[in-house]
């Protein structure tokens, strides 16, 4: 039934079932399944098949060619930490922040400060300088202001959220309901129509207090509610409001909504505990205009091997409009250019494109970054890895990564090259806003872990300014999002997918 080497299987095959003979169709199919079960074995004995072509390497192989990398993983850090290179991703940054100012979806400010960045990136001779052209929302929060008028006068610290509508001109006053959940919102609905409801959730993490930002108001308003003030979503408040993204629902009335101080969430809780009647009065001039003309802003060292394939590193370059927008995410920003500065300055290539991108209005919800992967998607085969520094750029504990298995072993082997400045760690979960099309999409991807308590004590508020980053700390973030952007560009081989 069968010739040549496959000959010697049909006796051991038949006695493997039962002694029986078998037909020539189930013989073809059995042999199918073992051949297959054999090319298998490589996989379970540490061999893998990888991206560039049939080879299997095992991992010790790719464990000796990561290490071949410790010396240039060495020059990279001399010249960010100790080099010549020392305090410039801080230096760009503070001019631009202090010649533009914050950077809002639509805004001028965010429109000077691309072609600015358009024009850096050319003269620090990078390739492929290019805008790509996207739609994003223009909201402007006009004026505003919140006074409590009983139990007493007192003045309230706020931002508007964005997207939120205004408030008339003479504004709302109201008498209020402070609640601390959705839950007790529920149980309170009768209690909250007609009324400006205050959140005064707890801090646990970002994550879990966001959503009060998020859906407060639409939260709010299927009760009844005027308006809704938010406690600001905060690791630590020195009486500081923090703005951010929220979002209204189809069927819901829009109401108003801001975020006020974590003081003043908590000392109207305090009030209601004790039977006082709260009144505020909130003006709002907040307003939406049509979608803007923008750009997300593209930058590259062109791969020696294989060009078509992309290591991409990334910020986002607009802000909100208070402080600076210097730490969210200016940092991220300058660390992901200067990664590309300090390999073009040691006159490496790598294997694979280092692409730069500065995202235009991430904080509107990735809207630059949804455009991006709907233009370039038929590509994601070829991204070997995404990373975005969007968390802070003081100074990393580690790189969070979300990939396969095999990816993984393969992160920890090059996150081990920077060894000198002990950061080492990789963690679980390396998704954020800008990357998370491609995560999806099974293309690997990496963040900074960093210091989140002190980066929610500033997180979109006036306090976001040049003030809070340190030149070293930016120094040593640069560092890594550089050794592990080119070292995977470098690789012979494409990270593992699942």
């Amino acid at each position: 039934m069968f010739s040549g080497p496959f000959s010697m299987l049909q006796p051991v095959l038949e006695k493997m079932i039962l002694g029986r003979k078998l037909t020539g169709k189930t013989m073809k199919f059995l042999l199918f399944m073992f051949v297959g079960v054999v090319h298998l074995l490589p996989l379970a004995s540490g061999k893998a098949i990888y991206g560039n072509g049939p080879s299997q390497r095992t991992f010790q192989e790719i464990k000796e060619e990561i290490a071949h990398y410790g010396d240039v993983a060495k020059s990279i850090i001399n010249l960010t930490v100790y080099g010549k290179a020392q305090n410039r991703s801080y230096e760009r940054l503070a001019l631009l922040v202090d010649t533009v100012g914050p950077r809002l979806s639509g805004s001028k400010n965010l429109e000077r400060a691309i072609e600015i960045m358009q024009q850096n990136l050319k003269g620090d001779g990078l390739e492929n300088v290019h805008l790509e052209p996207v739609k994003i929302p223009h909201w402007e929060r006009g004026e505003e202001s919140a006074v409590m008028l009983e139990p007493r006068i007192h003045k309230m610290a706020i931002l508007g959220l964005g997207s939120s509508i205004g408030t008339p001109p003479e504004g709302i006053t109201a008498e209020v309901l402070v609640v601390t959940s959705f839950d007790e919102l529920q149980r309170r609905g009768p209690d909250a129509e007609g009324k400006i409801v205050v959140y005064n959730q707890p801090y646990t993490n970002y994550s879990a207090a966001v959503q009060y930002r998020m859906e407060g108001a639409v939260e709010a308003a299927k009760v009844g509610a005027l308006a809704s003030l938010i406690r600001s979503v905060a690791s630590f408040s020195i009486y500081s409001p923090h703005t951010g993204i929220q979002e209204y629902q189809k069927g819901v009335p829009k109401i108003p909504t801001a975020c006020i101080t974590v003081e003043d969430a908590e000392m109207m809780s305090r009030m209601a505990s004790r039977g006082n009647r709260i009144v505020i009065q909130l003006k709002m001039g907040a307003k939406s205009y049509p979608d803007a003309d923008s750009f997300n802003t593209v930058a590259e060292i062109t791969g020696s091997k294989y060009p078509e394939q992309v290591v991409l590193v990334s910020g986002h370059l607009d802000s909100w409009d208070v402080g600076q927008g210097a730490m969210d995410d200016g940092g991220g920003a300058f660390i992901s250019w200067e990664a590309l500065s300090l390999i073009k300055d040691l006159g490496l290539r790598p294997k694979r494109t280092l692409r730069l991108v500065l995202w235009t209005a991430e904080e509107q919800g990735g809207v630059g970054s949804s455009q991006y992967y709907q233009l370039h998607k038929a590509n994601s085969s070829n991204y070997s890895l995404v990373m975005e520094s969007d968390l802070g750029t003081f100074l990393p504990s580690g790189l969070k990564f979300t990939g396969s298995d095999k990816a993984r072993v393969i992160m920890e082997e090059v996150m081990s090259l920077l060894q000198p400045i002990n950061i080492t760690q990789v963690l679980k979960a390396g998704d954020g806003t800008d990357i998370n099309f491609w995560i999806q999409d099974g293309v690997p991807g990496a963040s900074l872990l960093d210091d989140l308590y002190k980066y929610f004590s500033f997180h979109h508020s006036h306090g976001d300014t040049m003030t809070v980053m340190d030149p070293k700390q930016m120094n040593v973030a640069a560092a890594v999002w550089a050794v592990v952007s080119y070292v995977v560009a470098d690789l012979e081989e494409m990270l593992p997918r699942s």
